[in-house]
C-alpha cells in the first residue's frame, strides 16, 4: 500500500514545475502512469490492489481449475427429499408446532387408532371419477378426522422424506408462531377427537378413544366417625403427576394416590352422621387403558413471578411397569411395556423444542423423531442421552443418578407413554384404504415430478456452468493487454462476470468518469487494463458501456489538477509572504478591506477550499475509493456547508454592501491583497474608497433614535406606576382593602411583559396595551370566579387600584375593563358582603375550562404514580419507594380500546418486581377506593400523576385441593381460546 502511495505521488511530480497551461499529452499519460506499473502473471497469488494490469485474484480461480459439477448450481439433490426405504415419514415444522409433530407421530404409531379412523367415511368420495381422483382440483379434508386419515395415509406410504402438516393444524385454528403447553394439546384434542368419533355408527370408530386411552378411578371419601363412603367417578385419558421432590416415577404415582385427611377446617361434612367430621381422602384407581399417558408435571406455577417454570429434575423410570399394586381390582393383566417418551428440550416453560421418542410396534425397534429429521436407535434401545446434555447449564445443577438396566433417567421427559403388554404382536401391516391410497399415489406422482424438473434444472444449470467455463478458460488467456490496442473495464464488472452465483448484466462504467464525461485519474485504480479483443467480445455480448479507450484520458482533470497542486505547493510560501505584508502601513487610498476573521483563518481556508476542488469530480460521480455517502449526510454537510462564511463574507452587511463596523474589518495593500485573490478569486472586494452600506447606517440611526425614545417612554412609566413596577402595596382579594369598594383586574402577563420593558427598554419593544381579552370567555364572560382568584387562578390576574387604572387607561390601550365591585345587603348587623364582577361570569365557559384542567390532570406524559405497600395496616417505607413512570402520549380517557384479555399491564407488572407479589395477590386502593377493575383505564379510577396508591397482598393458601366433595377443575390455558380445540 506503501509502495502505491508513492507511485501515485511519483505520477504528479512534475506539477510542481510544469505550469497548467503548459500541459502536454505526455504529462497526461505520467499523470495517469500509476497503470504503467508491470504486473507478472504466475507470480502474483493476490490482486495487487490499484494497479489495472494485474488480473490475478479477481475471481478466476474457481474456473481455472478442475470443475466440480455440484459447483455450477444451488439446487440440491431432489433424491434428498426421497424417503429412505424401511423408515418413516416427518414432519415439517411451521414455526412452533414441534409439539404438534411429537403427538401426531405417537399416534401414528397407535396401531388400533390409525386403523379405526382408516374405517371412518370420508367425503373423499365426492372426489372421486370412475377409476381415480379428479383432476382439476386438489382433495380438502373437511373434518378433524379426514385431515388424520390423509395424515397418516401420507405417513404411511408417503415418497417424500417429510410432509406437511398445516392443513390439520390450520383447521384446529392453532397459531404456528406460538409455543403451546403440549400437556393441555393433548388433553383437548383428545376431548376432541372422542367427541367426533362419537357420531359414528362402526362401534369400533365411535368407542377406540375409550379403549385405547380412557380409564376410570374415583375420589373416595371416608368418614372417620360412621366408616361411611363417599364416591365420585372419574374418566382420565392420561394421569398427571407431580415429580417435585421425587426421583422415581413410581414415587409419583404412589403420591398420587396417598391418603389425605380432612381435619380441622377441612373438615368433611358427612350427610349421615349431618354434621362436619373428620375424614380421609384418596384417589382408587378402577380401570386402566390399553395405552396409559402418564403426563410428567414438569411445567408448574410460580406465585412469585405470576408465570409458569420449568422443573429440571431428574426423574427414572423402567421400560416395563407393573400397576397391579395400584389399581382396586387385583388379578388382571396390568403390566404395561413403554412405547414412547415425549421431551422437551430447554429451559422455559415457553420455549423450546419437542422431540419424540417412539417404539414401532411391529418391529420393536425405536426411533427418534424430530421434525423433518427421523434417526433409528442402535440395537433396538432406547437412548436419552443427547437430549440430557441440552439442559440448563449449572454449577449446582444435578448429578444425572446411574440407570441400570431396562431402566432410564430424563429432566427433560414430559410424557411417558405405556403399551399394555399382549401375548400377540401385530404382524399384518395396516391397509391403507383405496380411495386414500389414490391420494397418496397423487400426491407421490407430483414428488416425483417435482424430482424429475429438480433434476432437469440441475442438468441445465451445469450445461450452462460448463459453457461459462469454456468461455473464462479462453477469453482469461487473452485478457492483458501487453502491447496491443488496449481498453479500460470496470473491476466490479469483471468481478462479477466471474461471479457465478449472479447473471452478467451489461458493462456500466459510469462510475468511474469525472465532470467531463471521461476516466478520471483516481478511478485508474478501480479499473482493469484489458486487450481491444477481449474488450470487443464483452461489449458485443453483454453491451453497455461508455468505451474507454486511451483517448479517454482526461486533460481537463490533469490541468485542474496540476493547477491545485502548485497552489498547495506555494501556500505556504505566500503565507509567509502575506503575514510580511500585513505588517506594513498602507498609506492613501491604494488598499483593500478584509475582514479579520478572515485573515485569521485564510490560509486553512485555502487549504480546505483546494481540498474541495481536487475531490469535486470524484463526489460529483457519487463514490470514491468505494464508499458512499447516505442522503442524509449529505444533506446536513451541505446544510452545514451554506451556513459557513467563505473568505472575506464576514465584513458583508445583510444587503450585501461593506458593514459598517470598522472595528470588524482591516485595510490591507494592494499586493497583499492579490495574494489573496490567487486563492479566493470569488471573494467580494472592498477598496479602501468604497463607502459602507447607506441602508445600514439609516438603520442604525433609527436604532439609535428608537434606543433613545424606548428609554424615555420607560423612564416616564416606572414613575407614573412606581407601585406597580416594584410589587409594594399590592391589594389582595382575600384581604380587602378598606379604602376602597372598587378593585380593577388586568393579566398577570401583561404586568411581566411590562416590566420586562421597564428594566431592558434598549432590548426590548414597549406594551402598547392591556389584553384583558384573555381572561374572557368568546361570550364575554369572566373566566374566573371570586373564590378561584383568590385561589388557584391568583397567579393569572393583577388587581389594580383605582387611581393606578386611571393612569394605565391613559398610558395604554384597554380592549375590556374588568372590575369587581365589593357592597354591604341585608339588613343585619353586621351586614353581608357581596362581591359582583363586570363583565359577569359565564357559568358555561367556566365549567368548560374546569373540565379541560380536570383533562390536564390526566395527561400522564412521563407521569410518576407511587405504591405503597400495607403490612398489618402500616405503610412499608423502603429507602426510595417504588414508583410507576407512566408515558403516553394522550389523555386515558382518549385511548380507544382497553387492553384485550390476556394482554399483561406494565405496572401491575411493574408492583410485581417491586414486592415480589403477583397480580392476582395484590389489592390496590386510592382514597380507600379498591381498584378491581382490569379494563378501567387510571383516569377512569381516579388515578393522577403523583397519586399514592396502595398495596396489600395476599397470602397464598397453602392447600387448594381440600373440598368437600367438589372436584377442582382446571380450566383450558388461555393459549388455545378461539381455537377449534376448544369447538367452533
Amino acid at each position: 500500500m506503501a509502495a502505491r502511495l508513492q507511485l501515485e505521488k511519483a505520477a504528479w511530480r512534475w506539477a510542481e514545475t510544469v505550469r497548467p497551461e503548459e500541459v502536454s499529452q505526455e504529462h497526461i499519460e505520467t499523470a495517469y502512469r500509476i497503470w504503467l506499473e508491470p504486473c507478472i502473471r504466475g507470480v502474483c497469488r493476490r490482486n495487487c490492489k490499484g494497479n489495472p494490469n494485474c488480473l490475478v485474484g479477481i475471481g478466476e480461480h474457481i474456473w481455472l481449475g478442475e470443475i466440480d459439477e455440484n459447483s455450477f448450481h444451488n439446487i440440491d439433490d431432489p433424491n434428498c427429499e426421497r424417503r429412505k426405504k424401511n423408515s418413516f415419514v416427518g414432519l415439517t415444522n411451521l414455526g412452533a408446532t414441534c409439539y404438534v409433530n411429537t403427538f401426531l407421530q405417537v399416534w401414528f404409531l397407535n396401531l388400533e387408532l390409525r386403523q379405526a379412523l382408516y374405517l371412518c367415511p370420508s367425503t373423499c368420495s365426492d372426489y372421486m371419477m370412475g377409476d381415480g381422483v379428479q383432476e382439476e382440483r386438489d382433495y380438502e379434508p373437511q373434518t378433524i378426522c379426514e385431515h388424520l386419515q390423509y395424515l397418516f395415509a401420507l405417513l404411511q406410504n408417503s415418497n417424500r422424506r417429510y410432509i406437511d402438516p398445516s392443513g390439520f393444524v390450520k383447521a384446529l385454528g392453532l397459531d404456528t408462531g406460538q409455543q403451546q403447553d403440549a400437556q393441555e394439546f393433548s388433553k383437548l384434542f383428545m376431548s376432541l377427537l372422542e367427541d367426533t368419533l362419537s357420531k359414528q355408527k362402526n362401534p369400533d370408530v365411535r368407542n377406540i378413544v375409550q379403549q385405547q386411552f380412557c380409564g376410570e378411578y374415583a375420589y373416595v371419601t371416608v368418614c372417620n366417625q360412621c366408616g361411611r363412603e363417599s364416591k365420585l367417578l372419574s374418566k382420565f385419558y392420561e394421569l398427571e403427576l407431580n415429580i417435585q421432590g421425587h426421583k422415581q416415577l413410581t414415587d409419583c404415582i404412589s403420591e398420587f394416590l396417598k391418603e389425605e385427611k380432612l381435619e380441622g377446617d377441612n373438615r368433611y361434612f358427612c350427610e349421615n352422621c349431618q354434621s362436619k367430621q373428620n375424614a380421609t381422602r384418596k384417589i382408587r384407581l378402577l380401570s386402566l387403558p390399553c395405552t396409559l399417558n402418564l403426563q410428567l408435571m414438569r411445567f408448574v406455577f410460580d406465585r412469585q413471578t405470576g408465570h409458569k417454570k420449568k422443573l429440571n429434575t431428574y426423574i427414572g423410570f423402567s421400560e416395563m411397569l407393573d400397576m397391579e399394586p395400584y389399581v382396586e381390582h387385583k388379578g388382571g393383566a396390568y403390566v404395561y411395556e413403554l412405547s414412547a417418551v415425549l421431551i422437551h428440550r430447554g429451559v422455559s416453560a415457553y420455549s423450546g423444542h419437542y422431540i419424540a421418542h417412539v417404539k414401532d410396534p411391529q418391529s420393536g425397534e425405536w426411533y427418534k423423531f424430530n421434525d423433518e429429521d427421523i434417526e433409528k436407535m442402535e440395537g433396538k434401545k432406547l437412548q436419552l442421552g443427547i437430549e440430557e446434555d441440552l439442559a440448563e447449564p449449572s454449577k449446582s445443577q444435578t448429578r444425572k443418578p446411574k440407570c441400570g438396566k431396562g431402566t432410564h433417567c430424563s429432566r427433560n421427559a414430559y410424557m411417558l407413554v405405556y403399551r399394555l403388554q399382549t401375548q400377540e404382536k401385530p404382524n399384518t401391516a395396516i391397509q391403507v384404504p383405496a380411495f386414500l391410497q389414490e391420494l397418496v399415489d397423487r400426491d407421490n406422482s407430483k414428488f416425483e415430478e417435482w424430482c424429475i424438473e429438480m433434476a432437469e434444472m440441475r442438468k441445465q444449470s451445469v450445461d450452462k456452468g460448463k459453457a461459462k467455463h469454456e468461455e473464462v478458460k479462453e477469453l482469461y488467456q487473452r485478457l492483458p493487454a501487453g502491447a496491443e490496442p488496449y481498453e479500460f473495464v470496470s473491476l466490479e464488472w469483471l468481478q462479477k462476470w466471474l461471479d457465478e452465483s449472479t447473471p452478467t448484466k451489461p458493462i456500466d462504467n459510469h462510475a468511474c468518469l469525472c465532470s467531463h464525461d471521461k476516466l478520471h485519474p483516481d478511478k485508474i485504480s478501480i479499473m482493469k487494463r484489458i486487450s481491444e479483443y477481449a474488450a470487443d467480445i464483452f461489449y458485443s455480448r453483454y453491451g453497455g458501456g461508455p468505451r474507454l479507450t486511451v483517448k479517454a484520458l482526461c486533460k481537463e482533470c490533469v490541468v485542474e489538477r496540476c493547477r491545485v497542486l502548485r497552489l498547495k505547493n506555494q501556500l505556504n510560501e505566500d503565507y509567509k509572504t502575506v503575514n510580511n505584508l500585513l505588517k506594513a502601513t498602507v498609506k492613501g487610498s491604494d488598499g483593500f478591506w478584509v475582514g479579520k476573521s478572515s485573515l485569521r483563518s485564510w490560509r486553512q481556508l485555502a487549504l480546505e477550499q483546494l481540498d474541495e476542488q481536487d475531490g469535486e469530480a470524484d463526489q460529483s460521480n457519487g463514490k470514491m475509493n468505494g464508499s458512499t455517502f447516505s442522503k442524509d449526510e449529505s444533506k446536513e454537510e451541505r446544510k452545514e456547508e451554506e451556513e459557513e462564511l467563505n473568505f472575506n463574507e464576514d465584513i458583508l452587511c445583510p444587503h450585501g454592501e461593506l458593514c459598517i463596523s470598522e472595528n470588524e474589518r482591516r485595510l490591507v495593500s494592494q499586493e497583499a491583497w492579490s495574494k489573496l485573490q490567487q486563492y479566493f478569486p470569488k471573494a467580494p472586494e472592498f477598496p479602501s474608497y468604497r463607502e459602507c452600506c447607506s441602508q445600514c447606517k439609516i438603520l442604525e440611526r433609527e436604532g439609535e433614535e428608537n434606543e433613545a425614545l424606548h428609554k424615555m417612554i420607560a423612564n416616564e412609566q416606572k414613575t407614573s406606576l412606581p407601585n406597580l413596577f416594584q410589587d409594594k402595596n399590592r391589594p389582595c382579594l382575600s384581604n380587602w382593602p378598606e379604602d376602597t369598594d372598587v378593585l380593577y383586574i388586568v393579566s398577570q402577563f401583561f404586568v411581566e411583559e411590562w416590566r420586562k420593558f421597564v428594566r431592558k427598554p434598549a432590548r426590548c419593544s414597549p406594551v402598547s396595551s392591556v389584553g384583558n381579552s384573555a381572561l374572557l370567555c368568546p361570550h364575554g364572560g369572566l373566566m374566573f370566579t371570586f373564590a378561584s382568584m383568590t385561589k388557584e387562578d391568583s397567579k393569572l390576574i393583577a388587581l389594580i387600584w383605582p387611581s393606578e387604572w386611571q393612569t394605565i387607561q391613559k398610558l395604554f390601550v384597554v380592549d375590556h375593563v374588568i372590575k369587581i365591585t365589593r357592597t354591604e345587603v341585608g339588613d343585619t348587623n353586621p351586614s353581608e358582603t357581596q362581591y359582583v364582577s363586570e363583565p359577569k361570569l359565564c357559568p358555561e365557559c367556566r365549567e368548560g375550562l374546569l373540565c379541560q384542567q380536570q383533562r390536564d390532570l390526566r395527561e400522564y406524559t412521563q407521569a410518576t404514580i407511587y405504591v405503597h405497600k400495607v403490612v398489618d395496616n402500616k405503610k412499608v417505607m423502603k429507602e426510595s419507594a417504588p414508583e410507576l413512570n407512566v408515558s403516553s402520549s394522550e389523555a386515558e380517557e382518549d385511548k380507544e380500546e382497553a387492553k384485550p384479555d390476556g394482554e399483561k399491564d406494565p405496572d401491575f407488572s411493574q408492583i410485581m418486581h417491586a414486592f415480589s407479589v403477583a397480580p392476582f395477590d395484590q389489592n390496590l386502593s386510592i382514597d380507600g377506593k379498591i381498584l378491581s377493575d382490569d379494563c378501567a383505564t387510571l383516569g377512569t379510577l381516579g388515578v393522577i400523576p403523583e397519586s399514592v396508591i396502595l398495596l396489600k397482598a395476599d397470602e397464598p393458601i397453602a392447600d387448594y385441593a381440600a373440598m368437600d366433595d367438589v372436584m377442582q377443575v382446571c380450566m383450558p390455558e388461555e393459549g388455545f381460546k378461539g381455537t377449534g380445540l376448544l369447538g367452533h
